[in-house]
């Protein structure tokens, strides 16, 4: 990774149940982005594109559809990158690789996904397809019964934690209310998220409606740049510390998922990269797409020693007015989870955290923060260490 890489620009459009194509929504992120960084589309030298699809639409060449952008996009490279849940990462990557490589100055990013177009089941079956198929005590389950089995195998090793995990969706929930982008503006109270009822039924023992994510239509960008073109003259920059990717064995057989070792590789690998440990970020926008996914990555981070994450929230730690504030934008939980753009998504807001353009979300001052975005039940996972360069 190139040490001056950094973001110079960001568009996010709302997510939830949108009536725009996924074209529209692609050009609706980019020319926000674009506009944002000042930079020319002249001057853009590779496009990037995190999208996950599998089936959920008919566009199979999307990255084509970035030249509607603007005209002078025509002829430029676009590649779309595809990494599950992490795709939007995997495109940031991209990026950064590009950019190391010596092979690009400016590069804009994009993620996208349409969803909500498609019934519960029908998006149940496009998102399980990114599981593990060659073994049948596995092919056909679904994401929210692969992450009920690392809430059971926790639970087992640690203790009930369903109590903990409410906490943690009604903290989400919470936050999401400052976020004008977000999903969800509804309050979840930790009593409503705890019990099991007609509005927060089971969906994959043990976790509850109010343990899983979104189904989300939406688009986020951003405007990677060095020192060698935009970043230099930028008005507002994020560099980026570190930006590390690990996977990990699809098959579960082949890992114990409550010990989220893959995680835990990549964020311990990005505090070395970026010289910094946990202490020192002001926040942080991880990957809960199930409650669980949450509280193990609070372990991961080191916010608390393995099976006792939950000290995380119940000191107050990861709350908004806490120390090291998890999620303030909602998350996946309550943001929503248009799975292409989710990476771009953290990225972006990060970036208007570290600018002071986060709104009602913004934590004061801050300076350093954390992103970390996963495809699949830990798998391919995607760390990055952001800070603010005011100079």
């Amino acid at each position: 990774m190139t040490t001056d890489a950094c973001i110079i620009g960001s568009g996010h459009t709302k997510f939830g149940r949108l009536q725009e194509t996924l074209e529209e929504l692609i050009i609706m992120a980019g020319r926000e982005a674009l506009a944002e960084s000042e930079v020319d589309p002249a001057d853009i030298d590779a496009v990037f594109l995190g999208h996950f699809n599998a089936g959920l639409v008919a566009d199979g060449f999307p990255s084509s559809l970035i030249h509607q952008i603007d005209p002078a996009f025509r002829f430029k490279p676009a590649t779309r990158c595809e990494n599950a849940c992490a795709s939007g990462s995997a495109a940031i990557h991209a990026g950064l690789n590009l950019m190391a490589a010596g092979k690009a100055r400016n590069v804009l990013v994009i993620g996208v996904e349409k969803m909500t177009h498609r019934s519960t089941p029908e998006v149940t079956t496009a998102l399980a397809s990114a599981g593990y198929h060659y073994d049948p005590a596995e092919d056909g389950l679904s994401f929210p019964q692969l992450f009920a089995l690392a809430a059971q195998q926790y639970n087992e090793r640690f203790g009930d934690q369903m109590d903990v995990l409410a906490k943690i969706a009604a903290k989400n929930h919470s936050n999401a209310m400052k976020n004008p982008l977000a999903q969800m503006h509804k309050e979840m109270p930790y009593e409503f998220c705890r019990e099991v009822s007609e509005k927060n039924p089971l969906i994959a023992p043990p976790l509850r409606l109010s343990d899983c994510s979104l189904v989300s239509d939406g688009a986020a960008a951003v405007v990677l740049s060095t020192k060698a073109g935009a970043g230099a003259s930028a008005k507002k920059r994020v560099r980026f510390g570190a930006a590390e990717h690990v996977s990990d064995f699809l098959p579960l057989s082949r890992r114990m998922i409550s010990d989220f070792e893959g995680p835990e590789r990549a964020i311990r690998m990005a505090y070395q990269a970026a010289g910094i440990t946990v202490d020192d970020l002001d926040f942080a926008e991880v990957h809960d797409c199930f409650t669980p996914a949450e509280l193990m990555t609070y372990e991961a981070m080191g916010l608390a020693p393995k099976g006792k994450g939950a000290r995380a929230i119940d000191e107050g730690r990861v709350l908004a007015d806490g120390a090291t504030p998890v999620n303030l934008s909602g998350g996946l939980k309550a943001k929503g989870h248009p799975v292409g753009a989710t990476g771009v998504s953290m990225h972006a807001l990060s970036y208007r955290q570290l600018t002071g353009q986060a709104g009602d979300m913004q934590r004061s001052d801050a300076s350093c923060g954390l992103v970390f975005n996963m495809g699949g039940a830990a798998v391919a996972n995607y760390a990055s260490v952001l800070f603010a360069d005011r100079t």
